[in-house]
């Protein structure tokens, strides 16, 4: 393991699970044999500007003065993901409140606007922000993001500054070059994930169109028809295709090539001021080693925490028989231990 403007480290190394370490089977191990933690959730809709809406999904009751975690999903996913409902699990036995952030259309219901979620989606992230600091003005309010979610929120802590309303962040295996991130989930057996996402995608759209017909929202459907037949949605095969065809368009961006320049986090890592921490390994099979930033890159404030195993929101330790997550175990660990930094 290599750290990044952090030279210690605080608890036991990272090392992956005898039989899980190809990356590969880091990867899939969570969403295909993972047994997911049981917890309850409260959901608060959470009603945007545009009019459009957020579901938020709440584990345990924030108290006066106990931290507060915002948690954020990845692409395709939800506050159902595995990752999400393991991280809410470990932040419990902490003792402290979190609540998982579900993009637009990523709740189980569609969302009312023709524009989805994505990469970039900053804003989103900003008005769930401020929605919790305008309720709990005196709780420390934390954000954890993977892959998408962790790319969403780099961004965001970039943009504001040292206006973020959080106390801390921590992103994990993130695609911080768009473009590049593009290429390398389109060779070899990455080849499998991207066909898994196009199928996933293209059925969000094909779902967004059922509601707005069984709605009669035209307005909606006449964007989204702009954007062809579901057939020919059905043939894209490649991130490049889907986000010049889809993303895009929906989302204000010119083209493909404006989307992954302006929505790729590695272009704001410099500027951001709240303390974080990016969990990384350098055989994620969606990331290739020359997308993940170099240490001049990062502002004072950012720890990147590279390792060479533990393939994309993966990092299972451990036994096949008795597996452990030390996302789930470092997470807490970090976010606790700046947490009594700064009370």
């Amino acid at each position: 393991m290599r750290v990044l403007a952090s030279p210690e480290s605080p608890l036991a190394p990272f090392t992956p699970a005898s039989s899980l370490r190809n990356p590969h089977l880091q990867t899939l191990w969570g969403p295909l044999w993972r047994t997911k933690p049981v917890v309850e959730l409260q959901r608060e809709r959470l009603w945007l500007e545009d009019g459009d809406f957020l579901d938020l999904d709440w584990h345990g009751t924030p108290s006066a003065y106990e931290p507060l975690v915002l948690v954020l999903h990845g692409l395709t996913g939800s506050s159902g993901s595995h990752y999400i409902a393991g991280q809410q699990s470990a932040l419990a036995k902490l003792g402290w409140a979190s609540v998982a952030l579900n993009w637009r259309g990523c709740s189980g219901e569609p969302n009312l606007l023709a524009r989805s979620y994505h990469s970039g989606a900053s804003e989103d992230l900003a008005a769930a922000v401020a929605h919790l600091r305008a309720r709990y003005p005196l709780v420390p309010i934390y954000a954890v993001g993977y892959s998408l979610g962790g790319n969403v929120l780099l961004k965001y802590l970039g943009e504001s500054g040292s206006a973020s309303g959080l106390q801390g962040g921590v992103a994990v295996s993130v695609p911080f070059r768009l473009d590049q991130c593009a290429d390398r989930i389109g060779l070899g057996f990455s080849k499998v994930y991207q066909a898994h996402f196009m199928r996933q995608m293209v059925t969000y759209v094909k779902n967004k169109r059922l509601q707005f017909q069984h709605e009669a929202r035209h307005e909606g459907l006449a964007t989204l028809a702009k954007l062809g037949t579901l057939k020919s949605l059905s043939k894209l095969r490649t991130f490049w295709e889907f986000d010049d065809r889809v993303t895009a368009p929906l989302n204000g961006y010119q083209n493909v090539d404006d989307y992954y320049r302006r929505a790729s986090s590695r272009y704001f890592l410099g500027a951001i001021e709240t303390p974080t921490l990016i969990i990384q390994s350098e055989d994620d099979p969606f990331v290739f080693k020359h997308s993940i930033p170099e240490p001049d890159e990062l502002s004072a404030s950012t720890e990147l925490e590279l390792h060479a195993k533990g393939g994309h929101v993966g990092f299972v330790e451990g036994s096949l028989r008795a597996p452990q997550y030390y996302l789930e175990r470092r997470i807490p660990q970090w976010l606790a231990s700046l947490n009594a930094e700064l009370s």
